[in-house]
């Protein structure tokens, strides 16, 4: 078995391997991890051992000095500051940090856990949403701790995870805008379907409310968090009858986009329309005019996340929530509309998890 001992099993290998139709070698290929057994065949043979009770108590060498950190997509302007959180944890821990990219927008695909079980990392750092249930199963099956960085914040509850306050970054964007004078504030967020989406509405919702304005579903426009959403979509809005004085877009990206949209129809920003973002990614402060924006704290979530890993206290298995507060930044892009003179500044600390700081 090089290595692996069987513990509290109710069957023998021999048994498993003719359950599963596979031979004993391939049954023994499948506990150490090897690469040459197909994925249909090693998941049904992951399955039959989880099912009489198998645990790998794994005697051979040490695990690798590796993080590794897996994205569903590296060519974010967030990708850059997750890594760089991580790397600094794992520095200090004298570990290497090993960049993967598997997987859809939502969840990662198959192939990725392969490799990880042979390299055996001293934990992973993952950049999704959640985590399909056989991909958890395996990586406890072979003791490896893992924890989400979850900008989508719709983590399995099962799973520990690193998020932040989107529904106090949402509140603190929107009221930012109804404190300026504005009525007619736009929000255009990501998906529908991700609670990250759903939370900044929320937020935006309840500044409306907050500041005696009604809810329009008119205003409200889901996109994907890119940069031609936020274009298309602005585009939209200021096209209509009823166009906003002000848009919050559920991402720096997002705003870029308002911004062109705005440039090509012949409007100032901030005088005809304000512009608040979400993230504070670097772009966000060389934008013209540099853009408001909520602070997420990427690369403090990042390193909570890579911390978490090497804390023994907390085990790859156990289910914890670390949620990081947002701020809001406030640079050239937003002010009163035209007509209405500025109002006092807000003392920082009026909205929950957010605080008001002067930008660059």
């Amino acid at each position: 078995m090089h290595g692996e001992d069987e513990v509290g099993a109710k069957v023998t290998l021999a048994e498993v391997a003719k359950e599963a139709g596979v031979s004993l070698p391939t049954v023994s290929k499948v506990l150490n991890g090897r690469s040459d057994v197909s994925t249909g065949t090693r998941a049904k043979v992951e399955r039959l051992l989880a099912a009489h009770g198998y645990r790998r108590r794994v005697a051979g060498p040490p695990r690798t000095p590796l993080v590794e950190l897996v994205f569903h997509e590296l060519d974010s302007v967030w990708a850059v500051e997750l890594v760089k959180g991580v790397e600094n944890v794992a520095k200090a821990n004298r570990a290497t940090v090993v960049l993967t990219r598997s997987g859809t927008r939502h969840a990662p695909g198959p192939e990725w856990i392969e490799g990880v079980l042979r390299r055996r990392p001293l934990g992973v750092v993952l950049v999704f949403s959640s985590l399909p249930a056989e991909v958890k199963r395996r990586l406890r099956s072979w003791d490896i701790p893992f924890v989400i960085v979850d900008p989508a914040g719709d983590p399995d509850p099962d799973v520990p995870s690193v998020g932040s306050a989107n529904w106090a970054g949402g509140l603190a964007a929107t009221r930012h805008l109804t404190d300026h004078g504005h009525e007619r504030v736009a929000i255009v967020t990501g998906p529908e379907d991700m609670l990250c989406s759903r939370a900044r509405l929320d937020g935006y919702r309840s500044a409306l409310t907050m500041a005696g304005l009604p809810f329009d579903p008119r205003l409200v426009r889901f996109g994907d968090f890119q940069v031609h959403s936020g274009f298309a979509h602005a585009g939209d809005l200021l096209d209509g009858p009823e166009p906003p004085t002000a848009v919050f877009a559920g991402s720096d990206l997002q705003a870029l986009g308002v911004l062109e949209a705005a440039r090509l129809r012949g409007l100032r920003v901030p005088e005809d329309l304000s512009v608040v973002g979400y993230d504070d990614v670097p772009p966000a402060q060389w934008s013209s005019p540099p853009l408001t924006t909520v602070h997420q704290p990427l690369r403090h979530m990042a390193e909570e996340a890579a911390r978490m890993l090497f804390r023994p206290d907390v085990p790859g298995g156990a289910a914890r929530r670390i949620e990081l507060a947002t701020r809001l930044v406030v640079r050239q892009s937003s002010g009163p509309p035209a007509g209405r003179a500025a109002p006092a500044r807000r003392v920082p600390g009026r909205a929950p998890g957010a605080r008001i700081s002067a930008g660059a």
